[in-house]
């Protein structure tokens, strides 16, 4: 790796270290089925369970009276409420609104479905907290909310993009590269399949903890690259890539699992948001390559401890995830 990449590596990951909280994006789920005209039974799951509160909320329109005959449930992932929307007029031209979700990183997927078997799929997000109903959305549309979901999954799950930048300070040769990008993309859409598809699921606090042991792992790695030395990991990096990349798989699931999407619509929930995922994961790649390529034709130089501040930043960050997660795993098991 360059001394040039280096540097960009570092300022990649100062931007991460903001979010060093925050393990990934963690949608809410809001489904409105119609039962009959200008009636819904709805079902709303907030995320919960994560390292960082999330509290956001529907805000339904004023002239809709929205009953809740039971209690709330909490699960280990969502904190879910159930009810029924009464609207009279229904909910064409009406406005929702999900409050807090402003001061988050969070998304919500909306699904409507009509008396007449359409369906609708809105995406809020926090720079637009607001959606105006309108009629039955598209196929197409509801696969830009999917796909939408997974470039932001991964893009903005800081752990996830500091693990790939960590075999990238590893990797030396193009090929190789291509290898383990590959080896880590088969492994965690492996992962993403089974968990989605409910055959196999890992709790998320365990889950997370082993994720930034993933990480941590890297740093040694990346010295003894310095060092002129080698092991297993710097001969065969896409063995270790396609190991750990059945955890992050199991972490990109729960983007989708805590929303409890309904059976028919996984497949294209699936299929889409894996997509996103690669999406996000490759441009991320793209642009440090791109960059790194344009920083060598500059010729620029930089002092020997900017060349060494990645890597040990990429085990620093490894190793304070590592313990934060295992305190929270700790209490989590008594």
């Amino acid at each position: 790796m360059s001394r040039a990449m280096r540097l960009l590596v570092l300022a990649l990951l100062a931007c991460t270290a903001a979010t060093a909280t925050a393990h990934e994006v963690r949608p809410g789920y809001l489904e409105l089925t119609e039962t009959s005209p200008g009636s819904y039974d709805a079902l709303w799951k907030k995320p919960a369970g994560g390292e960082v509160r999330i509290d956001i909320a529907p805000v339904f329109p004023d002239d809709c009276r929205f009953v809740t005959p039971d209690r709330q449930q909490i699960t280990p992932g969502a904190v879910i409420v159930r009810g029924r929307l009464e609207c009279r007029e229904g909910l064409a031209g009406k406005t929702l609104r999900i409050a807090g979700i402003e001061e988050t990183i969070t998304d919500v997927l909306v699904r409507v479905t009509h008396a007449d078997g359409r369906v609708a799929t809105h995406l809020i997000r926090p720079s637009a907290p607001m959606l105006t109903f309108g009629g039955a959305g598209s196929t197409g549309e509801r696969a830009l909310s999917y796909l939408q979901l997974g470039v932001q999954h991964i893009l903005l799950g800081a752990d996830h993009l500091l693990f790939v930048l960590g075999l990238l300070l590893i990797v030396q040769r193009r090929w190789v590269l291509v290898k383990t990008i590959t080896a880590f993309t088969v492994a965690h859409s492996i992962t993403l399949a089974i968990a989605t598809l409910g055959w196999a699921n890992a709790p998320a606090v365990p889950l997370n903890a082993a994720i930034a042991l993933s990480i941590l792992f890297l740093g040694p790695e990346v010295v003894r690259v310095w060092r002129g030395d080698t092991s297993f990991t710097i001969r065969h990096p896409w063995v270790v890539a396609f190991a750990f990349g059945l955890l992050h798989g199991f972490g990109f699931a729960s983007g989708l699992t805590a929303m409890g999407l309904p059976p028919r619509e996984i497949p294209l929930a699936l299929l889409l948001f894996n997509v996103g995922v690669e999406v996000g994961q490759l441009l991320f790649v793209f642009l440090i390559l791109g960059l790194e390529r344009a920083f060598r034709v500059l010729e620029i130089h930089w002092p020997r401890l900017v060349q060494l501040l990645p890597g040990y930043a990429v085990g620093a960050l490894g190793a304070f995830w590592t313990l934060q997660r295992s305190a929270i795993l700790v209490g989590w098991a008594r």
